[in-house]
This record gives structure tokens, sequence and C-alpha cells, in this order.
């Protein structure tokens, strides 16, 4: 019983201690991952949906619409997050933008920067200004920690625990569970953010 009761307040305790807020809201969250451990996972798994699927090349006329969109996006946000003490959030951040061949109307953004657009939204957004709303909310998401949040309660669910600095990175449980985030490496789709989280993203976006 003291065993079990040991084990238990150890994880109240994890859990407290893994609570935090979002830098650009203040809204409270649980977060049981860094970007130090979370950015490594962003980087592999982007590598291998690119390997998974149709990327348009850099020459291709949507491509470089959609890459001019999104480097004047990527340098606006840079400049408001220097200019706001936030530059630490964003000091690792690689920033990529791929555009991907695929009827679905989808646009995501990993942490680390690391963006994908499908054909099948630019239809949809018509204009620069359109497709810059929608990046704009898919980079919300990545600034405001959504993904590492969306880890942190599938950890909790599933009784993956914290794993110490950046172990938790090399961890396939921890990568499988990041992976299914974004639908990386399986036919399931991509788990959705929260009600709450869509809002934030609309707010900071």
């Amino acid at each position: 019983m003291k065993k079990y009761l040991a084990v238990f307040g150890l994880s109240i305790a994890l859990l407290f201690n893994s609570c935090s807020t979002v830098p650009l809201s203040g809204r409270s969250r649980l977060n049981l991952v860094s970007n130090d451990q979370v950015l490594p996972m962003a980087f592999q798994a982007y590598s291998q949906f690119l390997g998974e699927n149709k990327v348009l090349p850099a020459s291709n006329a949507e491509t470089r619409r959609v890459k001019a969109v999104g480097d004047n996006l990527i340098a606006a946000v840079t400049s408001y997050m220097n200019s706001h003490n936030y530059a630490n959030l964003i000091k690792d951040y690689k920033w990529e933008v791929n555009v991907v061949q695929n009827n679905e109307k989808n646009a995501w953004c990993m942490p680390g920067g690391k963006i994908v657009v499908y054909t099948g939204i630019l239809p949809v957004t018509q204009t620069d200004a359109g497709l810059a709303t929608v990046l704009g909310h898919e980079i919300a998401h990545a600034i405001a920690g959504h993904s590492a949040e969306r880890m942190s309660q599938q950890m909790v669910a599933q009784g993956l625990g914290a794993v110490g600095g950046i172990a938790l990175s090399r961890d396939p449980k921890a990568q499988s569970i990041f992976n299914t985030l974004y639908g990386v490496g399986t036919p399931l789709a991509m788990l959705s953010f929260s009600r709450g989280q869509e809002l934030e993203a609309d707010h900071l976006g």
C-alpha cells in the first residue's frame, strides 16, 4: 500500500509541477515536454512525412506563392517575438515551408516551424490574404505549444511519465505519440486540437 501511495504522490507532484501557462495568452495548461524534447521529434516526424508524401518542387508556381506568403509571416512572427521578449520560444526553430499534393483541405505547422500546406486547401483560401490567415492560425498553434500540450495529455492517458532531459525525444513511444498528432506514418487521421486551443490560435494568429 505504501508503495502505491508513494507512486500516486509522485504522479500528483509531477502533474502539479508540469502545469504552465501559454506565454502569449496566460492560459494554464499541462506541459510535460520542453522544446528541447519536442523539437527533435518534430524534425524527425517532418522529414518522415515529406518522404511519405508527394512534395511539390520549389519551381512549382503554387509552391513559390505559398513560400512567399509563409516567408512574410515568418519574418513578421520573428520580429514580433523578438520585440516582445519572446525570442527564447523560437530560438531553436528551423522554419521550413512545403506544399504537398493532397486533395485534403488542410495545413499545419509543427513545433520548430515546420509548415505543410496541402494543395486541397489552396482553392479555399483563394487569395494570399486568405492563405496568410490559415498559415497564421497554424503558426499560432506551434508558438503556443499546443502540440506539446496535446502530447502531454496523451502521455498521461497512456501512462507514460515525463522522462528527464533529451531522453524523451529518443523514446519510441513518445515519438509515436507525436507522430499520431500529425498523422505521420499511420493511416489514421491526425489528432485534432481542442476547441479552446483552436480559439486561442484564432486569437493569436
